[in-house]
């Protein structure tokens, strides 16, 4: 694979990183509560587009304000990674709410029962 072919997966650590920093301190849009963690970044081959997948422990509603709160400072977000990873354009960003770990979560559960013998 080319150099060219992985530059959006660098790309996309890169971002991850610096998101993460943001997150933990720098935004302080007061809708993002409860703990915040960027789980994982998807960076299209052309480096138009950028899908951040957000874990929020809390309620729903916390966590649908968390993405709100997200949305609302993608300029300042945009604006701090051409900056922090030097690129001449920055991706659009789409945030997700990731839920794959209370899907694990479930799952371990179901299994915890499956095993349980029956009386």
């Amino acid at each position: 694979m080319t150099v060219a072919g992985i530059r959006h997966k660098r790309v996309a650590e890169e971002i991850l990183h610096e998101l993460s920093i943001m997150v933990a301190g720098e935004l302080k849009d007061p809708r993002i509560e409860g703990l915040v963690t960027v789980t994982e970044v998807r960076v299209t081959p052309d480096m138009k587009h950028a899908r951040v997948f957000v874990s929020v422990m809390g309620s729903e509603a916390e966590q649908k304000n968390t993405i709100r709160g997200l949305f609302a400072a993608v300029g300042y977000i945009r604006h701090q990674l051409t900056e922090r990873i030097q690129l001449r354009r920055a991706p659009e960003i789409h945030f997700t709410l990731d839920h794959s770990e209370e899907y694990g979560r479930r799952i371990e559960d179901l299994l915890k029962l499956a095993k349980k013998p029956t009386q």
